[in-house]
């Protein structure tokens, strides 16, 4: 039995096809880990077009996804399975995605996610099914579905069996450590592999030690250095 199931309401859902085939993420499949199901919103479109769009009220340019033809396809979805889904839409105006909320969402057994195009997704339907509104950063996107595909490989990741060291997925960027007595989102420590010497310069003398008490600090001293200069507002 899959650890957390995937829904994705879109009207493009080849756009996940070769992603999903890719990398860990087919693994992860492969192995039963996560389960992912995609369905095409124009199946549940309106009239003899399967009309899924209209202009919006007030006039003003694009198109809104309809709220009557998203419910019917989030009751559809809901219908196959006792399970209480958390409903997710993707929108830029959401708030915005941290590896927190990933670590969060990846304790859910089921998410819905709901990709926005066009103009976006009537207010109605947001206000009524959703559970949550999300932004995975500060600039538009085309659609939704680059957003949706972001939250499924950042929580998927967090799920136990996926990576092959559990510590990879703890001792990353934005994971927090205690600094100053606070749990701090830390960026991650500058890492380096063979050769030790590469176009005159060298790795640090530390890490080629042996001393792993004194590489954990140089790692520490060296995200914190490294988070004050290029994300300070992680520190503050």
């Amino acid at each position: 039995m899959p650890k957390i199931t995937f829904e994705l309401i879109t009207l493009f859902p080849d756009f996940f096809e070769t992603p999903l085939q890719t990398s860990l993420l087919k693994k992860a499949l492969d192995k039963n880990l996560v389960k992912i199901n995609t369905y095409n919103l124009r199946d549940w479109g309106v009239g003899k077009n399967k009309q899924v769009d209209d202009r919006p009220f007030g006039g003003g340019p694009g198109m809104v996804l309809k709220p009557d033809v998203l419910a019917s396809c989030l009751r559809a979805i809901v219908s196959k399975t006792k399970d209480v889904p958390y409903v997710i839409v993707l929108d830029p105006a959401g708030t915005k995605y941290t590896q927190e909320r990933a670590l969060q969402l990846s304790r859910k057994d089921r998410l819905i996610l709901i990709c926005g195009h066009y103009e976006g997704i009537d207010e109605r339907f947001k206000k009524i099914y959703a559970d949550e509104e999300i932004s995975i950063g500060d600039y538009i996107l085309s659609g939704g579905e680059t957003a949706a595909l972001v939250l499924i490989d950042t929580i998927t990741r967090l799920v136990p069996g996926f990576l092959g060291k559990e510590e990879s997925s703890i001792r990353e960027s934005f994971s927090k450590v205690p600094v100053d007595g606070k749990q701090t989102p830390l960026l991650d420590y500058p890492v380096y592999t063979r050769p030790e010497d590469f176009e005159e310069r060298k790795v640090p003398k530390v890490l080629l030690s042996g001393n792993h008490k004194k590489i954990d600090l140089w790692r520490k001293n060296k995200a914190i250095e490294k988070t004050a200069k290029e994300r300070p507002d992680l520190l503050r």
